[in-house]
């Protein structure tokens, strides 16, 4: 029988895709000679080694390429399975009966199947309320109170709500001498006195939120005009204010929803000056300090599985990618300071939205597993990681079973695309659906 032309390993497939195989399959009766002494062929030198088979390209679209998982490519154990598999079916020679035969095959097989491969990362996450903003006490005219730049307000806050409480629109806020500040929703606060014949986004908020809180008798446009101005003489009655049919940027706080106070900083019987409260959103949200290597897995947008505590899952959609940032500046600065090295990894916030609200059960603060989807391929040949043979001189192959081929198998080197749920995409000649390739136990 004629030996193999290749010398192959089944070992462990390093980052990036090189190959470090532990085990070296023979043709039975072969010995390996002891290597003589500062004679060490480099390798992929030998007469023995095939064309390097390139562990995947990168995509057509030029998309930058993350280091593969370390749980698909970490082969140690397999690598043992494989030699006491093979060492069983008799391609190690040994035992008892010097006559041992050649198999006819490997010990352990799979096929080759066509299927959606998706890769996939998992990162830290936290369940809260998302970021919180203060609310600062504004003076008629649109001013701020207090802080930099303040110079205090007329008049004495004569109501505040309290910490956990939900405020939704048209709700007070605050009041100053008996006066409401309600709540309405918008992406952009009151900056100016809106009368009649204004026009503009801010109009158009205003009379939205009239509308939404059932006033009439008027057009929600962008037109401030004499029939919207009656509309905002009944609110501000409503609100015990002097009916102007005028509105000041101290009039309303305007925010992009429902509000949950989370911090109370102002005292009834005081100037409404400078932070009266702190807010979040009242939904619960995941938020994430990805590293900046993973980038290019989220945009707006971007689904992803949440894997809360119980190991119960959620979906959430990714609504905002911050701005990257170092991690810990500031002890980076101080460990500067005494010689040492600080962490300067950036990261990049990231916050989810998940609309399964129900799904997340009583958790009010806690750590979950967040999945980012990075690349999914469809209709492509795929392979348990563990059918990879990695090649003398670089590259892998996948051992197919051919009855008439010598010892049974016939080595046909291959191109790896990506890897996912321990599966990996490959091509390669003769390689179709079905074809039946060898496996470590």
């Amino acid at each position: 029988m004629t030996a193999p032309d290749e010398t192959h390993e089944r070992g462990a497939v390093g980052p990036g895709g090189e190959s470090s195989g532990t085990l070296e399959v023979r043709a039975p009766g072969t010995v390996a000679a002891e290597p003589e002494p500062d004679s060490a062929v480099p390798a992929g030198s030998g007469d023995h080694g095939g064309p390097a088979v390139p562990a995947g390209e990168p995509p057509a679209d030029g998309r930058k390429r993350r280091p593969l998982r370390t749980s698909l490519i970490v082969l140690t154990a397999i690598v043992v399975a494989a030699a006491a598999g093979l060492a069983a079916s008799g391609v190690l020679g040994g035992g008892d009966d010097d006559t041992s035969r050649a198999p006819t095959g490997p010990s352990a097989t799979a096929k080759v199947k066509r299927t959606t491969l998706t890769d996939s990362e998992t990162v830290a996450g936290t369940i809260g309320y998302g970021e919180a903003a203060t609310v600062q006490a504004v003076a008629p005219g649109g001013s701020a109170q207090g802080g930099a730049g303040g110079s205090g307000g007329s008049g004495i806050l004569t109501w505040l709500p309290e910490a956990g409480a939900t405020i939704e629109r048209g709700e007070n806020v605050y009041s100053v001498n008996q006066q409401k500040t309600p709540l309405l929703y918008g992406d952009i606060p009151f900056y100016r006195t809106m009368r009649s014949g204004d026009s503009g986004s801010d109009v158009k908020i205003l009379e939205a939120n009239l509308k939404a809180l059932g006033y009439d008798g008027f057009t929600a446009d962008s037109t401030y005009n004499a029939a919207t101005a009656a509309a905002v003489e009944e609110w501000q009655d409503d609100l015990n204010r002097e009916e102007t049919g005028e509105v000041d940027p101290g009039d309303a706080v305007v925010a992009d929803g429902a509000r949950k106070v989370s911090k109370v900083t102002g005292s009834t019987g005081t100037s409404p000056s400078g932070p009266l409260l702190s807010w979040t959103a009242t939904e619960r949200v995941v938020t994430v300090d990805l590293e900046a290597q993973y980038e290019d897995l989220v945009e707006v947008g971007t689904k992803a599985e949440v894997t809360l505590p119980d190991g119960s899952t959620v979906q959430g959609t990714v609504t905002d990618v911050g701005a990257p940032s170092n991690v810990a500046d500031d002890q980076s600065a101080d460990a500067g300071a005494a010689g040492g090295e600080g962490d300067q990894e950036a990261t990049l916030p990231v916050e989810l939205k998940v609309k399964d609200q129900k799904g997340l059960g009583d958790y009010q603060a806690a750590s979950v597993d967040v999945t980012l989807r990075s690349e999914s391929r469809k209709n492509v040949l795929a392979v348990p990681v563990n059918a990879l043979v990695a090649r003398d001189g670089g590259g892998y192959a996948l051992e197919v079973v051919k009855p008439s081929a010598p010892h049974g198998v016939e080595y046909v080197p291959v191109e790896l695309g990506i890897f996912a749920d321990s599966m990996v995409e490959v091509s390669g000649a003769g390689i179709t659906e079905g074809t039946v390739v060898g496996v470590a136990k």
